[in-house]
């Protein structure tokens, strides 16, 4: 749902902000109000075409900027999470127009590009009306309302399941066929790696291991001559450090009851003398445990030797052969039983394609029932909607072979007058009446998809009266499970309204802007006379417009 827009510097508008609610919104005005503006700035929001024309005359940019409440969409929320745009119950878009050319676009506050949004937002919002956005207008969306309309969601997602394991399994059997030519040379080539690698041994680490080794016996000689020394000059040696350090803190104690002070210092040598001692015992325990052993060494270097060959024969490190030599072992367990796996896969394949064969029938079954349902759902709807004389019907189209959806394509088509032939409802309908077949199609297919907002332009253009009240009650009845905003100029759709806003434009120091408005009690009534009586507002304009508004509320009371 669209809870808050806003937007700065955009056409006439300097800054605007609405908060909108769920339920019915209209929005009126007069012509040139800047209604259409701000159509185009949500159109921006969809992911429409960011024109530097519609920065405001004397600033550098444009903003737009809309907050949708996600707290009912936990998938969406986990998508936008797995996308790097975090998972929160609100999500902000931004867009920003520069004179220059340089837009930005940006999701919950990070960069982010346009075919990063216009999939993210047109899920939740649409606009019905003279603009790209409308989702009747992507066929590829037409055959997923008819399956929501008769509750073959689950179905389809089952079908779609099943076809992609059936796709699987056949580019399985069909790699299997094309290996088979070569199966026997491959075979002994993996059987030949095979027992290279069992030969080899490898460990993980044990090249670090066997280069250490190698560097310690190629040293031993130094690090034998260096830890001799060392023990030989703290402790075996005539003078040695250790016998120095004695004797000096012996002469110390011994000068203790002359200066007490001295004992301090000969405590102190006698720790280091400890600590000399110490490390003078493991320097020759270690000069005794490092031994130069020519055949170690030459073991050491043969197994190196294989590594390095082994890491260059197959251009991997050791780590990589021995994850090379699972995976062989599981090739050369399918070559070896290729003929048994291939008929077993071909089994699975046979089972699965019938199984499938029988779903997709059951759901062309049911689409077509469905489709002429829905026919007569939305034509009852359009002659509500003074399209007395259209007729609309869901054409299924078969495809040469089964598809991720089924057995069949789906389009709407329509013929808005009567004696005319259906044609593609893409190809045909004006704005106002691709408003109105959504209208339709919502009233008799309310799951239909699963946009929150519904944003409708120019339904009522060419309509009024009884055709009128009824848009509005139609609206008013759509608002129950989706927000709904409709910019409207008929007096009978906008009594309909739970929330009630006026575009109005003002001049100030020679600039016009533009601002919104949202009218309570008398200021209602007001803004409904004028819409009745335009610029003379009489009392009489004033009454008519409670009675309309009382008139709404009555038939919303006996609705309910």
């Amino acid at each position: 749902m669209l809870t808050d827009l806003h937007i700065r510097h955009f056409a006439i508008i300097d800054r605007l902000h609405v908060s909108f609610c769920g339920g019915f919104n209209v929005l009126t005005g007069e012509t040139g109000a800047g209604k259409s503006i701000i159509i185009d700035a949500v159109a921006l929001i969809l992911g429409g075409r960011a024109n530097p024309d519609l920065v405001r005359t004397g600033e550098d940019e444009a903003v737009v900027e809309a907050v949708f409440d996600l707290s009912n969409k936990p998938l969406l929320r986990r998508e936008l999470d797995e996308g790097g745009f975090g998972d929160e119950d609100e999500l902000l878009v931004k867009r920003v127009v520069n004179r220059s050319g340089r837009n930005k676009i940006f999701i919950n506050g990070s960069l982010a590009k346009l075919s990063q949004l216009q999939p993210l937002t047109t899920r939740l919002m649409n606009i019905y009306g003279q603009h790209e956005h409308q989702s009747l207008q992507r066929v590829e969306h037409h055959l997923a309302m008819l399956d929501r309309f008769a509750g073959l969601t689950t179905d389809v997602e089952d079908y779609g399941k099943l076809f992609a394991q059936v796709r699987e399994q056949d580019a399985r059997l069909h790699a299997l066929d094309e290996a088979e030519q070569q199966r026997h040379e491959r075979l002994e080539q993996l059987k030949f790696q095979q027992l290279e690698l069992a030969a080899a041994g490898l460990k993980d680490e044990e090249e670090d291991e066997l280069h250490s080794e190698r560097r310690l016996m190629q040293n031993s000689e130094k690090l034998v001559r260096v830890a001799e020394r060392g023990y030989e000059t703290f402790y075996a040696a005539e003078g040695a450090i250790s016998e120095q350090l004695d004797t000096i803190a012996g002469e110390l104690e011994k000068l203790c009851d002359v200066d007490p002070f001295l004992a301090g210092p000969a405590e102190e040598i006698r720790s280091a003398l400890y600590v000399i001692e110490d490390v003078a015992f493991k320097l020759r325990e270690y000069a005794g445990r490092v031994a130069f052993d020519p055949g170690r060494q030459a073991e050491v270097e043969k197994r190196l030797d294989l590594i390095a060959g082994l890491k260059r024969k197959y251009g991997m490190s050791v780590g990589g052969m021995i994850a090379h030599a699972a995976a062989i072992d599981d090739q050369v367990e399918d070559l070896t039983h290729a003929d048994a796996r291939r008929e077993s896969l071909k089994k699975d394949l046979a089972a699965d394609r019938e199984a499938l064969q029988v779903k997709a029938q059951a759901l062309s079954a049911r689409r077509h029932q469905a489709a002429e349902q829905l026919r007569c759902a939305v034509e009852v709807e359009l002659a509500d909607l003074a399209m007395q004389r259209a007729s609309f019907e869901m054409r299924l189209f078969p495809l040469d072979d089964p598809g991720p959806l089924g057995l069949e394509r789906g389009e709407f088509y329509l013929a808005p007058n009567a004696g005319e032939a259906p044609k593609p409802l893409a190809w045909i309908a004006s704005g106002g009446e691709l408003s109105r077949i959504m209208l339709a199609l919502r009233r008799a297919a309310p799951g239909g998809d699963e946009i929150s907002t519904l944003i409708f332009d120019e339904v009522d253009a060419g309509v009024g009266g009884v055709a009128a009240s009824a848009i509005g009650a139609k609206l008013r009845d759509i608002a129950g499970q989706s927000q709904v905003l409709c910019v409207t100029h008929l007096p009978q759709v906008a009594a309909c309204a739970d929330h009630h806003f006026r575009i109005q434009k003002q001049e100030k120091d020679g600039r016009t802007f533009t601002e919104l408005v949202s009218l309570q009690g008398e200021q209602r009534v007001e803004e409904m006379a004028r819409m009745l009586g335009g610029a003379q507002v009489t009392e009489r304009t004033l009454e008519h417009a409670r009675e309309i508004i009382g008139q709404s509320m009555s038939g919303q009371q006996e609705e309910g």
